[in-house]
């Protein structure tokens, strides 16, 4: 298919010989030089083509080898957004832990803070009932109230005796 292409294309830049052929005449020496300008030509063209197809054939590997490294590039973009998953996984690990860090410290300074706050109002208490100014104050009182009914029930009424 390929040669008889390259036959009628010959065939048409040669053109047509200036002197028409007779067939009568038989195969002449003008016919064989013809013939044999026509095989040269048509070596030129299949040289030709043969070139082109090598061309082709280096831009077809030229291609694949695009094709590689469009390859190789989008498989470090895949290892990258791994990697960025990783991270950002990695990061809500560390999130994670501080909230929970925070959390556990808050609650200890809560707790510890009411702790010592009940403590230290029970020890006021104490000391207060046991030796300040107003178990004076109540034990007066209490000796008033012996001596004065008004007393005595003003005290009675507020539990104090």
């Amino acid at each position: 298919m390929k040669n008889s292409i390259i036959f009628f294309l010959i065939i048409f830049i040669a053109g047509f010989p200036s002197e028409a052929v007779s067939f009568d005449e038989g195969f002449t020496q003008k016919d064989r030089e013809l013939l044999i300008e026509l095989k040269v030509r048509m070596t030129e063209i299949d040289k030709r083509f043969e070139q082109i197809d090598k061309r082709f054939e280096q831009i077809d590997k030229r291609f694949e080898q695009v094709d590689k490294r469009l390859e190789q590039v989008d498989k470090r973009f895949e290892q990258v957004d791994k990697r960025f998953e990783e991270i950002i996984h990695f990061m809500y690990i560390l999130a994670g832990i501080f909230t929970s860090l925070v959390i556990a410290t808050l609650g200890f300074g809560y707790w510890d803070r009411r702790t010592a706050i009940k403590e230290a109002r029970r020890e006021v208490i104490e000391y207060i009932e046991k030796e300040g100014l107003i178990r004076r104050i109540v034990d007066v009182m209490k000796e008033l109230a012996k001596e004065d009914i008004k007393i005595e029930s003003a005290l009675k009424k507020f539990n104090i005796l």
